[in-house]
């Protein structure tokens, strides 16, 4: 079964978020390191937390694996991945693994 790997970056007080740093130096990162045991990533910008509401969320990004051995395999190649955060994010980062149901 496939499961998912979001990382919730949540808007917090004095937090930063540098977006360009994210998509272009973090994730591609995230692509040399743990690539070869992904099967598709999804990266959404937070704009709105609901009609007339600022987001309460910078980006969410939600990375999809066959089966929880290439979850765990990703994970053991993750170390540069991790050791990255500082570089663009003070906030503290949310995660949630979880079956693909849908």
């Amino acid at each position: 079964m496939a499961v998912s790997l979001q990382v919730i970056y949540p808007i917090g007080e004095n937090t930063h978020f540098d977006d360009a740093y994210y998509l272009d130096t973090h994730m591609d990162l995230v692509d040399r390191h743990m690539g070869p045991h992904i099967e598709r990533v999804l990266v959404t910008r937070g704009v709105a937390g609901g009609p007339d509401m600022p987001p309460e969320i910078y980006a969410i990004a939600t990375i999809v694996f066959a089966d929880q051995s290439a979850m765990a395999a990703a994970l053991k190649a993750s170390a540069p991945v991790m050791a990255d955060i500082p570089k663009f994010t003070d906030t503290k980062p949310q995660i949630l693994i979880g079956e693909v149901v849908a």
